[in-house]
């Protein structure tokens, strides 16, 4: 392309400015190439022209604004300095956003404001993603050297760089907290804490306040994290460069010193810092790496130091000695350390000077011991800097082999201040080296894109500073003349400098400044700077005297000590550390040289540390951070242009633009360039199949010089303006064939005006001859009419007349009529209440007589009953007492009886005469009482008076009347209240319209209260479950690393002992149920005894109120029988412990008989005897349990029959049978008191039935009512079509029932059938398999399996098995069963089978067995869950499995609560011996446990589809635009040879979810568990795709809105199809479809402000503001967000209190809940497949 070409009218260009730097302009004149002027206007349309000549080139054309503000400078088609501060700039400014790529390269700009884009939630966003895919962010950086340092087995480096105050400490740390994030170590080491705890006491002792910086790093460091091989952190390592030392003494204005000195002053008043006697000066942190006698050591130096300081020397009148002023400062010192104070005093003022033969002492000038003063302390403090590194080194090594590390270095920045000193110019010099290594690095990426894409490429001219690194540290170089300086006794700063000027004056990187003779000026890459000499020797020697470091040495505080002590240089702690640390060594036999501690001087340890440090980034991948500071004054976004372009400068910014400038630095694949220019295409190159052959032939008629692009394998490569040039073309084209179609359109509406015009003029003419017409027309009429009103004027008068007669004798007829109706209406409605009355009359007689009837029938049913029960009772009475009949019973019984009944006899004796001697004592005592009565009136007629006695009668009468009349009145009140309730009934069912409308109001109010009750309540309940099931998860969580550690230790140790340890072991599990058991025995028994005691109590009560002796005599009975039952209760608990271990010893006997058989299977004779011996054994117990009956009934007529003749019951118990008639009549009871409560709520439950009837048949009654009234209101032909209507709705209503019926009718048959095929098959499976033979460990139960097919007609749904095959009936059922194999069988086969094995061990009250086979269930299910952690299918299997097992567990347990949806019979399977409530609450606790690892498991498979198939695929083919990519889309991170994962669609996401449904069906899982499901699986996928949409600055468009909103609409669709909509799963995708209508709205004015705020009320203000920023036109047609329309959002939405998140939080969980669903299976037909391998089960 030709200058004329690209400098046309309308092209807008950039042209220096002195105060932005740059300033946009547009041409107003095409140049033509020769012309000295250029015609430009600027953006205040004020007119210019620009001068163009040699020195003055032609102005930076700008990008078009589809490119301005690219995540990536390299995407940008004109790469310059103006088009690189312009994107940062809008970026920075009107998006907030702080980070942008440059090629490599990661710029980060200070925002000076905390911003919410570094939570836990955005390092899981990019953790995994590529560095292209997501907007640019430190974390992107971090995840690209984790990546490749887990992909390509190579270290990583990550290099952050910038000026003091840009922020580079923080990004550290930011990309240290992703590391320790997402690779945290896998023990319990937390070395990633570690690693993060480290930087608050770095930055303590090495940062310091700046002018530039609050919180400036006054050193280097580079931290090395190590990884062990599955990628987790295992420890890490420090090294630190060039502590700026001269800090502790000297502070420039407006600086201060070290952190750490201003924190120990703040905490100067509290207790344990008294002793240090510091001043309060403006909190101090811990160090958790070093221990507290350390701690208080180290601030003990620090106050050390600042006591040093302020010591004061004063020079003596000599000039030539001094001594210290002020000794208290001193005094602290030397405390402090633990040191002499009169050799420090002595020494901070002298000197010793050592010669070959002797030694002098000589004294110091003022200055001279200020300047070992300082000293003193910058080495002090240096040494306790190391010190605390190497401690914290200590605390983050590790033992373990570390595989690989990830290095971060924070390093000081190119700097240039008004004085530059030594410290500037290592610093300037570390810079130069990084640099060095940067250009060489982004050259070699360069190169091997070239190569890797097969294209010709010329070697690129970069800029080398390797001179200006020479003229540093070179032979003779400026530091080998300071070093050379420094050994010179008397070399000064002067002379050194003079030998600067006479060595390089020839550089072409030095220079001498005009007006000084001590400074010298370095052209560094980014700048020139001017360095001062004054100091530079005495900084390069940092010169301590011994006396003071032997001093020093010699202290009584151990760690003081040990600063100071010699060290090896082969054994130094921290080998970066290089900073002025002092070897005192001995060279020779000759004395020390007190004035030269050091061998290496400062320069030469950075050199080669700095050396150590080029090195080990060589030896790594890098990646570069460069941090930018956008303005002095620390203003959040503001951007200084002037400051950022120095920076840009000098962090090599503008280095990278102009080495991929130099190249192709745009670059497009085939598909996107064919996708972006086929508007450019032919019709003919569209249909061609081969996109490259169509991009090449595109590009040959587009551009003809043809090094301005090249083709690669997978890629085109373009120059610098060519994708520019592109993009004018393509606008170019897209522009005409807009004034194409606006020319069409035009014409068409000119048309339309045109043909409107026509129509409208002859539609005037035709109004016009009309309206003469008419005229004419109007004439004649009125003449016709003339005539006509003649006539009608005297046909009026007549007709008149006749109305007013026929009119009086139409209002006769109507009067006359309504009488007679009104009478007959009246007449009708008498007959209607007449027959109504009637009705309820006959009404109330029928029931009448069929409740007597009734009442006569039960009352005969009852008499016949009980004569029966009486002839019953007699003739068991009768057989009771036959002897014959006992004797025929059991031989035994015959004795016992006949004792029985002798003592009886006795007892019957004893019991009449003492009831004769207790009569005649109570004739006795009733004589004496009346000869007492006697005497007592005698005695009162002697002494009392009469009148007093007449009193006491009258007041003993009146007393009895007013009771008589209180009795009255209570019965008064009663039979009031009875006649009140049905008046009372009939107001309340018809309220007066008065009262109606306030009782309304307030049942409104307390049903709206209730609600709100209600919704708080849930909202609790909700949050409570959420906590609940956070609790389990988190137990889950711990039991599994409890597993996994026991598994590692049990793979150490090779021994299996710690597995009685497990946490949900069966022994752990039983013991907590035993005990739990045993509590609640406790307890029952404790509340027994306190009702006994109770009782005690009352009848000792009642003894002292008692005065005859007879009712005492009763009373001690009563209480003497109660011990007595008592006592006979504890021995039937013996004999049934005792009846307990017979059954045991008659189970091993039948074992051991059977194991006999077993051993002699050829013995047919054994075996029928065999079972002859079970047949007896049978028929025994069962005659045994009869003899029982019968014994009951004996004794309890023994107890009858002495209570009726008054016989003494302590006699007749005296062989403790009344206690066991007592006991069977406290059976009876029970048993009776049971009959009469079932048949109480029988008649209650009909009770309740017939009142709802009653209220049912009323509400007919008076919806019946009003129909009539309705109807009678109407006239006749509306009362025939209002029945018609009624009476075709009643048809509809029952025609939709009976379809109702027979669509489940037709279900059930489909089910009968289905099940009938299933069981087809089995049978003739059964027929054909042959018998497969059964281990001699089984055949006793074969034997046993005859006998339960003998009586299958009497299946109960039970399931019995051998304790010895409970591992075989779990390994069948849980550990080696697949849904596959029970696919075809009833749903959750084996939590039936389970349950059923439960009831067996239930009903045969084995406890043991019950506890160990729910004990080992649920260690079982925990095993297979473990083993298949990622298997969704038999995760949801067994979730499915459990729950069901739950429900059966409720089901069968006994609870009212749990019945009422039961059948008969499967109420007569509820467990009948055990409470298995604790084993329900753990088997809930398990099934939220398989819950959340479905959810887990399904999150997983799901996760990478999610954003590919909702945001990356083209649902809707050709909407999407592609844009121009970056350098950070060919990244390393990506996958270049196409053998990566496909791209997922949406399909491929719906048929996912799908299968999760299918699946989750298949096994049974109830309908509102599966709607949970699918509801998380909802909200996971709206949290990645909002979450990926607000990281993701290319998907912001109005196309991806388009495409998002189809896809939604299609997840919406499959929740249609399968019947999901109540699942509230769609709710959760409403913040999603919000976001892509907010893509999708317009967003210019106000009133769209408005909508939107009112449109996006799921998404919070972050979120709406963050969509807004990041939205992207795909072309030059749409217009960007303005900053202003943002503000104005923002204004809006104020008011909300939203949470100050930006991502959604994708680990949110919803709480879940397992609502109780009753089977309709009944257990006794379950069929079990042989296949299962349960031939051992017996069907009970």
């Amino acid at each position: 392309m030709s200058v004329n070409e690209l400098y046309t009218q309308r092209t807008r260009v950039w042209i220096a400015d002195s105060e932005d730097v740059w300033k946009p302009a547009e041409i107003t004149k095409d140049y033509k190439e020769g012309e000295p002027i250029l015609h430009l206007r600027q953006e205040d349309e004020t007119p210019l022209e620009y001068r163009i000549g040699p020195k003055d080139p032609l102005p930076f054309l700008r990008n078009p604004d589809i490119l301005v503000g690219e995540n990536d400078l390299t995407a940008l088609s004109y790469l310059h300095e103006p088009a690189v501060l312009h994107n940062l700039k809008v970026r920075f400014l009107e998006s907030n956003h702080i980070y942008t790529y440059c090629g490599i390269v990661l710029v980060a700009i200070n925002p000076y404001e905390q911003l919410a884009i570094y939570g836990e939630e955005v390092i899981n966003a990019y953790s995994g993603q590529n560095m292209g895919d997501m907007d640019p962010h430190i974390f992107a950086v971090a995840e690209e050297a984790y990546k490749q340092m887990a992909r390509d087995e190579r270290n990583q480096s990550i290099i952050v760089s910038g000026e003091s105050g840009a922020g580079k400490t923080v990004s550290a740390k930011y990309a240290m907290r992703f590391f320790a994030t997402v690779g945290g170590s896998a023990g319990n080491t937390n070395v990633e804490e570690k690693v993060l705890a480290s930087s608050p006491i770095m930055e303590a002792i090495g940062n310091a306040k700046t002018t530039r910086n609050d919180n400036s790093s006054r050193f280097g460091k580079y931290i090395q994290i190590g990884f062990d091989r599955q990628y987790h952190i295992i420890g890490a390592n420090m090294r630190t460069y060039l502590l700026e030392k001269s800090r502790v003494v000297f502070q420039a204005e407006d600086e201060r010193n070290y952190h750490i000195f201003y924190q120990l002053c703040a905490c100067a008043s509290l207790p344990e810092f008294k002793d240090l006697a510091l001043c309060k000066y403006t909190s101090t942190s811990t160090m958790k790496c070093v221990k507290e006698n350390m701690q208080s050591s180290i601030i003990k130096i620090i106050a050390a130091i600042l006591h040093l300081g302020n010591v004061e020397i004063c020079s003596e009148r000599d000039g030539d000695s001094c001594h210290v002023l002020v000794h208290r400062h001193l005094k602290h010192f030397c405390r402090l350390l633990g040191v002499e104070l009169e050799q420090m005093e002595h020494w901070l003022c002298h000197r010793k000077l050592v010669t070959s033969s002797e030694t002098y002492v000589k004294n110091m000038s003022c200055k001279q011991a200020s300047n070992a003063r300082d000293a003193l302390a910058k080495h002090i403090y240096a040494h306790m800097f190391d010190w605390i590194v190497e401690h914290v080194n200590k605390a983050l090594h590790t033992t373990a082999k570390q595989r690989s590390f990830i290095g971060v270095l924070d390093i000081y920045g190119f700097e240039t201040f008004e004085i530059n000193s030594f410290e500037q110019f290592c610093i300037n010099y570390a810079n130069e080296k990084l640099q060095q290594q940067f250009n060489s690095h982004v050259f070699k990426l360069e190169q091997e894109e070239y190569m890797k894409e097969q294209i010709p490429w010329t070697l690129i001219d970069f800029y080398d500073n390797q001179p200006c690194i020479d003229l540093i540290e070179a032979k003779l170089g400026i530091l080998d003349l300071l070093d050379e300086e420094c050994r010179v006794p008397k070399g000064t700063d002067e002379n050194w400098c003079q030998k600067l000027y006479g060595k390089h004056s020839g550089s072409a990187h030095f220079q001498k400044p005009r007006m000084s003779n001590t400074s010298f000026i370095i052209i560094h890459f980014a700048d020139k700077v001017e360095y001062q000499c004054e100091g530079f020797l005495e900084k390069n020697r940092d010169t301590v005297y011994e006396e003071q470091i032997n001093i020093l040495k010699a202290s009584k505080f151990q760690m003081v000590a040990d600063l100071f002590l010699e060290k090896k240089e082969s054994s130094s702690s921290t080998p970066g550390s290089k900073t002025s640390r002092i070897n005192v060594r001995s060279a020779k036999t000759v004395p020390k040289t007190p004035n030269k501690e050091h061998r290496k001087t400062v320069g030469h340890q950075f050199r080669s540390s700095l050396q150590l440090l080029m090195e080990t980034l060589n030896a790594t991948t890098p990646h570069y951070v460069r941090c930018i500071k956008p303005n002095d004054e620390k203003m959040s976004f503001v951007f200084d242009s002037k400051r950022a372009v120095q920076q840009l400068r000098a962090c090599g910014v503008l280095e990278t633009i102009r080495i991929s400038a130099a190249g192709y630095p745009s670059r497009w694949t085939y598909q996107d360039f064919f996708n972006r220019y086929r508007v450019l295409m032919k019709r003919a190159d569209m249909t061609n199949s081969d996109k490259k052959l169509v991009c090449r032939n595109l590009l040959a008629t587009l551009i003809k010089d043809e090094d301005k692009f090249q083709f690669g394998k997978t890629k085109i490569f373009f120059r610098a303006g060519q994708v520019a040039y592109l993009e004018k073309l393509r606008a170019d084209k897209f522009r005409s064939a807009c004034i194409k179609i606006q020319k069409t359109v035009r014409g068409w509406l000119q048309r339309l005006r045109y043909r409107k015009i026509r129509r409208s003029a002859v539609l005037l003419q035709r109004y016009g001859r009309g309206y003469m017409a008419r005229r004419y027309a109007e004439q004649l009429r009125l003449t016709r009419a003339a005539v006509i009103c003649q006539k009608q004027c005297r046909m009026v008068r007549d007709r008149r007349a006749f109305l007013r007669v026929r009119r009086a004798v139409v209002t006769i007829q109507a009067y006359t009529r309504g009488m007679y109706t009104r009478r007959i209406f009246k007449e009708f409605l008498l007959h209607h209440k007449a027959m109504v009355i009637q009705k309820n009359v006959r009404g109330w007689l029928a029931r009448k007589k069929f409740r007597r009837a009734r009442d006569a029938a039960v009352t005969i049913q009852c008499a016949v009953r009980c004569m029966r029960a009486k002839r019953l009772t007699k003739q068991l009475k009768i057989d009771a007492r036959s002897a014959q009949h006992l004797k025929k019973l059991n031989s035994g019984m015959e004795n016992k009886i006949v004792q029985l009944q002798r003592k009886m006899d006795d007892q019957s004796k004893d019991l009449k005469t003492q009831n004769e001697q207790l009569l005649s004592h109570n004739n006795n005592l009733g004589s004496e009482v009346g000869k007492l009565q006697k005497e007592l009136q005698q005695v009162r007629l002697r002494h009392g008076d009469g009148n007093q006695l007449t009193s006491l009668q009258e007041e003993l009468a009146r007393l009895r009347a007013e009771l008589k009349e209180s009795h009255d009145l209570n019965q008064r009140q009663e039979a009031e209240h009875g006649s009140e309730n049905p008046p009372t009934h009939s107001s309340v069912n018809h309220p007066k319209p008065c009262v109606t409308a306030p009782c309304v109001l307030v049942c409104a109010d307390q049903e709206s209260s209730a609600s709100q009750r209600e919704t708080d309540l849930q909202k609790d309940l909700d949050q409570e479950r959420l906590r609940y099931q956070n609790l389990l998860k988190e137990f889950s969580r711990m039991e599994q690393r409890f597993d996994n550690l026991e598994e590692e230790v049990a793979l150490t140790k090779r021994t299996f002992t710690l597995r009685s340890v497990h946490f949900g072991s069966p022994m752990d599990i039983s013991i907590f149920m035993k005990l739990q058991k045993r509590v609640r025995e406790l307890e029952l028994e404790r509340k027994r005894l306190q009702a006994h005691i109770d009782k005690m109590e009352e009848l000792a009560k009642s003894k002292s109120s008692l005065r005859t002796p007879l009712i005492y005599k009763r009373i001690c009975v009563c209480v003497y029988v109660c011990g007595l039952f008592s006592l006979q209760r504890l021995q039937r608990q013996e004999l049934e412990s005792e009846n307990k271990k017979l059954k045991n010893d008659l189970n091993e006997m039948r074992r051991t008989v059977s194991d006999r058989v077993s051993d002699d299977s050829s013995s047919n004779e054994l075996q029928e005897s065999y079972k002859l011996l079970l047949t007896q054994l049978k028929a025994a117990n069962e005659e045994l349990d009869m003899r029982k009956e019968e014994v009951l009934l004996l004794r309890t007529k023994i107890v009858s029959g002495p209570q009726q003749n008054g016989l003494d019951w302590a006699h007749l118990n005296e062989d403790g049978e009344l206690g066991l008639a007592y006991l069977g009549l406290k059976e009876v009871a029970r048993v009776l008191e049971a009959q009469v409560q079932s048949l109480s709520r029988q008649h209650k439950d009909e009770l309740e039935a017939l009142h709802t009837q009653i209220e049912v048949l009323r509400g007919d009654l008076e919806k019946k009512t009003e129909a009539l009234n309705h109807t009678m209101s109407l006239s006749p032909e509306a009362q025939v079509e209002y029945s018609v209507q009624q009476e075709i709705t009643r048809l509809t209503n029952d025609n939709l029932d009976l379809k109702e019926l027979v669509e489940k009718l037709e279900k059930n048959e489909r089910k009968l059938k289905k099940q009938l095929r299933i069981y087809m098959k089995k049978i003739q499976e059964l027929e054909v398999s042959p018998v497969t033979p059964v281990d001699s460990r089984s055949r006793p139960e074969l034997s046993r399996q005859v006998t339960v097919q003998r009586r299958e007609k009497d299946f109960e749904g039970m399931l019995e098995y051998c304790k010895e095959d409970e591992a075989l009936l779990l390994k069948a059922l849980i550990a080696e069963i697949r849904p596959s194999s029970v696919s075809a069988t009833v749903p959750c086969l084996p939590a039936y089978i389970l349950f059923m094995c439960i009831r067996h061990a239930d009903y045969v009250n084995d406890d043991e067995k019950v506890e160990s086979l729910l004990t080992s269930t649920i260690n079982a299910i925990k095993k297979v869950l473990k083993k298949n952690v990622n298997d969704f299918e038999m995760v949801s299997f067994w979730l499915a499995n459990t729950s069901r097992l739950l429900h059966c567990l409720k089901q069968y347990s006994g609870d009212e609560a749990f019945m009422t949806q039961n059948t008969g019979k499967q109420n007569e399977h509820c467990l009948k011996n055990f409470d298995l409530a604790e084993y329900r609450q753990v088997l809930s606790d398990l099934s939220i446990q398989i819950y959340q690892q479905l959810i887990k498991v399904a999150e997983g498979i799901m996760q990478p589809m999610i954003v590919s198939a909702m945001l990356e695929s083209e649902s809707i083919p050709s909407l999407s635009g592609v844009k121009p990519m970056g350098y950070r889309n060919r990244s390393s991170s990506m996958d270049h040879d196409g053998n990566g994962p496909s791209t997922y669609t949406l399909g491929a996401l719906i048929r996912q979810l799908g299968q999760f449904h299918s699946v989750m069906g298949e096994h049974g899982l109830d309908p509102e568990i599966v709607s949970q499901v699918v509801r998380q699986l909802f909200h996971c996928i709206n949290a990645f795709t909002l979450n990926n949409l607000l990281l993701r600055k290319d998907v912001c468009s109005w196309s991806t809105g388009m495409q998002l909103r189809y896809n939604i609409s299609q997840m919406e669709e499959w929740l249609r199809a399968n019947n999901l909509q109540q699942s509230k799963a769609a709710p959760t995708l409403e913040p999603i479809i919000q976001a892509a209508q907010l893509l999708q709205v317009k967003k210019k004015t106000s009133q769209d402000a408005e909508a939107i705020c009112a449109l996006c009320t799921a998404l919070t203000m972050q979120q709406i503001v963050k969509i807004l920023n990041l939205y992207t036109p795909l072309n030059e047609f749409e217009e960007r967000v303005t900053v202003s329309f943002i503000r104005n959002i923002q204004s809006n939405l104020q008011e909300r209190n939203d949470a100050p998140t930006l991502l959604v939080d994708t680990k949110h969980t919803f709480p879940v809940l397992f609502p109780y669903t009753p089977s309709a299976l009944s257990l006794e037909t379950l069929h079990i497949p042989a296949s299962l391998g349960l031939g051992f089960l017996v069907r009970v």
